[in-house]
């Protein structure tokens, strides 16, 4: 089977992340995704898949002859989709794409070079797009299916491998995918995640990154006795995002360039709540970004009372490159098993994180690999079939060059 053929199954099972459960996996929904591959890998030949009760799946390969002494190769892929609707994917296959514009579905929504500019270079492959509706689920659903594509394909064909070991997290996309990760479990002795983006990409410095959840108290009265009186909560909210650096946002930076960025706003004159992911490489800045935010509630309460502006902060992951800066040998690897694709290796830093951040600092070295996908998380998110395929010749040959072939 190939690749896109598995991940057009794995799409249309609903498993949207949940951050405001407090739970794990945060919905319910995600074991579904979780049982399907469990009841998949022991067809495969990996009679040990199974998934433990906070929905982690498990499954390994024991090594081929000769190279049970080799380090224990691990891939990992996570089973949520991002909050954009990830109910009722339909995908649609586009084959022998024209690099134009594409409608998608009756959503009004169409895929175009003129907002996309990468897509002439797909032409001619089988373009995979969403009917604009919902998002398609390739973060990351397209690195499950490369994964195991690439495991069916060292069963069937033999091929000489270490133990290769494997785990498909839920709730990457709400930051506590590696959380509960049982490594011990896993049992790999270095790893990849198969979650990035375009085909080619191997990344493994990533931003350090934060979460900021506000609550602003306000003071609601009839409007027509409201002076002196009436503190909108909502205009405080105004005020803070003013207040913040200009130009510091995802749509004004790129590279090791980091920002704020404001994911929710929600309430009234009398209570606000705003939600901002704050990001940086450089963990001096990143700490600055934090400091920043609490420098401005402090002189939004010294204005209109203690207590007004609560900032609540926490860390969600940290710059891998860190860790990984002591195993470059895995990047090189990687590109070494890219370069024999066809493939051109390109490793900027990752304007994200993955669960190999927390993997990285918790004794598992972990870079990234590139799906395939490109616009992740929102309705004109798209992959190509012939992509998928490269992917999963990459992860055949960084296995062949793990084990000395």
């Amino acid at each position: 089977m190939r690749a896109y053929e598995r991940f057009l199954q794995y799409a249309v099972i609903h498993t949207t992340s949940d951050d405001t459960s407090g739970l794990t996996p945060s919905s319910q929904c995600q074991f579904d995704l979780a049982r399907h591959l469990v009841k998949e890998m022991r067809r495969l030949g990996i009679p040990d898949a199974h998934v433990d009760g906070k929905c982690y799946v498990y499954g390994s390969i024991p090594a081929s002859p000769g190279c049970e002494d080799l380090p224990a190769l691990g891939f990992c892929a996570h089973l949520d989709t991002a909050s954009f609707s990830g109910k009722n994917v339909r995908p649609r296959l586009v084959p022998d794409y024209d690099g134009g514009d594409i409608v998608l579905g009756t959503s009004g929504r169409v895929l175009s070079p003129a907002q996309f500019p990468h897509l002439p270079q797909l032409r001619g492959k089988t373009l995979i797009v969403t009917d604009g509706a919902t998002l398609l689920g390739a973060d990351d659903k397209a690195g499950i299916a490369e994964i195991l594509t690439m495991a069916e394909t060292v069963l069937d064909r033999g091929l000489p491998h270490s133990r290769l070991c494997f785990s498909f997290p839920p709730d990457e996309e709400i930051g506590a995918g590696a959380k509960d990760l049982d490594l011990e479990k896993l049992g790999a002795d270095v790893a990849y995640t198969v979650d990035g983006g375009e085909l080619g990409m191997i990344q493994y410095e990533s931003f350090n990154a934060a979460i900021a959840r506000i609550t602003i108290t306000g003071i609601g009265v009839h409007p027509g006795h409201a002076k002196n009186i009436m503190r909108s909560a909502l205009l405080v909210a105004h005020q803070l995002q003013a207040m913040l650096p200009g130009g510091e946002t995802p749509q004004d930076t790129e590279g090791y360039e980091g920002f704020f960025h404001l994911t929710s706003l929600r309430g009234t004159v009398d209570e606000a709540e705003m939600e901002y992911i704050i990001r940086d490489h450089d963990e001096t800045l990143f700490e600055g970004r934090k400091r920043t935010l609490l420098h401005i509630a402090r002189l939004l309460n010294d204005r209109w009372g203690e207590g007004t502006v609560r900032v609540e902060l926490r860390d969600q992951y940290r710059n891998m490159a860190e860790v990984i800066r002591d195993h470059l040998d895995l990047i090189e690897t990687a590109k070494k098993a890219t370069l024999l694709a066809g493939v051109q290796p390109a490793t900027p830093p990752i304007r994200g994180g993955t669960d190999g951040c927390q993997l990285s600092f918790r004794g598992l070295p972990c870079p990234d690999l590139g799906t395939g996908a490109y616009a992740c998380h929102g309705p004109y998110e798209h992959i190509t079939a012939e992509d998928m395929d490269k992917v999963t010749e990459i992860l055949l040959n960084i296995v062949g060059l793990h084990a000395g072939s």
